[in-house]
């Protein structure tokens, strides 16, 4: 049986956030929570916890619900290269001051 799980307050706010940003989006859209849902491949129970931000609520049906209002290019960004600072600095200081030819190997022909 699986342990349970408490997100740092940092991660319980970012999906609250996530949560509340998705239903002002379901409500802009003028669309109903079942219509969404439904779009969704979800409940309308498990829609209500994504609005209300719930981190037991797996990244796939956020995926599903961002999908069924046009949002879904915004997930594929988050942690992209393009926006990974850190990552672009770690692997710019990671590259080599000086770059060789390989030579080829010599076989046991060459005498």
């Amino acid at each position: 049986m699986p342990t349970p799980h408490t997100p740092p307050a940092a991660v319980r706010r970012a999906v609250r956030k996530l949560g509340a940003d998705i239903h002002d989006a379901r409500r802009r859209r003028r669309l109903p929570m079942a219509v969404v849902a439904e779009r969704a491949f979800t409940s309308r129970s498990t829609l209500q916890r994504v609005e209300a931000g719930d981190t037991n609520v797996g990244i796939g049906i956020y995926a599903g619900v961002l999908q069924a209002l046009g949002l879904l290019d915004g997930l594929n960004q988050i942690a992209d290269i393009s926006n990974d600072s850190v990552g672009r600095a770690l692997a710019s200081a990671d590259l080599p001051q000086r770059v060789h030819l390989q030579r080829p190997a010599r076989s046991s022909h060459d005498g």
